[in-house]
């Protein structure tokens, strides 16, 4: 099943692009990015196992597996909005986010070095 997408692939390529040139990131650029990206993890990995959240923007299910459907999912990845972007773009690595605690990860297949970065 393909991901519906809620944001609109031009405005969310955009929106990284204002981000990452901003020394402080527009709060509605943050978000949109956040989404677009979230939306491209999900895109490109497609699943329900693993529930990535940006809060305050964005959550996804993503990664195949076990499908999760009630309650606290098995498997979170948690961060901010600014080290997803990093994430998402190459900016910061998997393993840097990790061990500077700016991601929090627990349960199986919560690794998303595999499919980042995503743009």
């Amino acid at each position: 099943m393909a991901v519906r997408r809620r944001t609109d692939v031009g405005e969310g390529r955009a929106a990284v692009a204002r981000a990452l040139a901003a020394e402080v990131p527009e709060a509605a650029d943050l978000r949109t990015a956040c989404r677009y990206l979230c939306e491209e993890l999900a895109s490109r990995a497609p699943g329900r196992s693993v529930e990535v959240r940006v809060p305050p923007y964005a959550a996804v299910q993503a990664i195949a597996g076990p499908r999760h459907t009630r309650g606290t999912p098995p498997a979170v990845i948690e961060t901010d909005p600014v080290t997803w972007l990093g994430l998402a773009t190459g900016r910061v690595s998997w393993e840097e986010a990790l061990a500077s605690s700016a991601v929090s990860a627990s349960g199986e297949r919560t690794d998303l070095a595999p499919f980042l970065p995503l743009a």
